[in-house]
């Protein structure tokens, strides 16, 4: 089994990292690795039902959607991710006490009462401090997850803090756990450093394991993955399925409400209503609008240029892009 240790901390690099290994990689694999603050999307989930998308930006957070399923994440460098890649073999898919053992064992080294609990969770004092997720790719099989370290939770709460009520869509939703760190429940003073370190030892206890670090043409070859694939608007909110969306409040401009349908992160459908006045029809503001990706700054953008003030007289875009999200 190659050990490696992660070479980055861009979440859209290390994603494009697992898709490079399972492609290119026959042995079985241990990837450790950290990202910098993002929120991390499951495969079969819309982007925007998920998260805030003013907190994300105002706050820098990176969005990426990784390979497998499972729900929404958030990473900071408090948090640390492990990837497992091995050939698949029958019985092996949703197997996650067989991949999750390593870890344990580690945690449990450390004083820590951890254990694997429903699907695919690490517990430890009744909180969860892990999740996981698996997909199969070209007769390989990925198994990852987190580990909560030291986090910082706040975060975790504002950049996960979608409004579900307003959107109607076949993607699967994220379900919320009570979460901990491992620090506190540790009550220790040792770093994530420390941490990282101690399991990445005692992976390489086990047998047949040797360290691996990434060459020269495998951080060229992943980093063209990450541009042409995982960094993409594309991959990141334009895999979403089809979905509806509604909002509305009272502008400075009067009531608005839009009601508009996307499909792959692109508006195909939009109306807007409401007890506004305006120079020019409305109709004509749906149809500039048609076709721009369901974006913040393509929003912004699309309204600005419009401009949407001769359609709904008084009402800022400032405003009235927040309408869409």
């Amino acid at each position: 089994m190659l050990v490696i240790k992660g070479v980055s901390v861009d979440p859209h690099f290390n994603l494009a990292s697992e898709q490079y290994l399972m492609d290119n990689f026959d042995e079985d694999i241990f990837y450790l690795w950290q990202n910098d603050r993002s929120v991390i999307i499951g495969k079969n989930q819309n982007t925007l039902s998920e998260i805030d998308p003013v907190f994300v930006a105002e706050n820098g957070i990176k969005v990426a959607r990784r390979l497998t399923g499972g729900g929404a994440v958030f990473h900071d460098l408090g948090n640390l991710n492990y990837s497992v890649i091995e050939k698949a073999t029958d019985g092996a898919f949703g197997n996650y006490a067989l991949f999750s053992e390593s870890v344990i064992d580690y945690l449990r080294s450390l004083g820590l009462d951890a254990s694997l609990s429903g699907r695919n969770d690490i517990l430890a004092c009744g909180k969860k401090i892990s999740g996981n997720a698996q997909t199969l790719r070209n007769g390989r099989l990925l198994h990852h997850g987190t580990l909560l370290y030291s986090a910082d939770l706040s975060r975790l709460a504002g950049a996960l803090r979608p409004r579900p009520e307003k959107y109607q869509s076949r993607g699967i939703k994220s379900v919320g756990s009570r979460v901990a760190n491992v620090k506190d429940l540790l009550e220790t003073d040792a770093d994530v450093g420390a941490f990282a370190e101690g399991l990445y030892r005692s992976i390489l206890k086990r047998e047949g394991a040797r360290e691996y670090a990434f060459s020269d043409a495998d951080t060229a070859a992943v980093e063209k993955l990450r541009l042409e694939k995982f960094s993409t608007w594309e991959w990141n909110y334009g895999e979403a399925p089809r979905y509806a969306f509604k909002n509305g409040k009272r502008t400075e401009g009067g009531v608005v409400e839009i009601s508009l349908s996307a499909e792959g992160g692109v508006i195909k459908e939009i109306k807007i209503t409401g007890d506004f006045f305006g120079r020019k029809d409305v109709s004509e503001l749906e149809k500039k609008l048609t076709g721009v990706r369901h974006d913040p700054a393509d929003v912004r953008k699309a309204l600005a240029a419009a401009p949407a003030s001769d359609y709904i007289f008084g009402a800022s875009v400032e405003e009235l892009s927040e309408l869409f999200f």
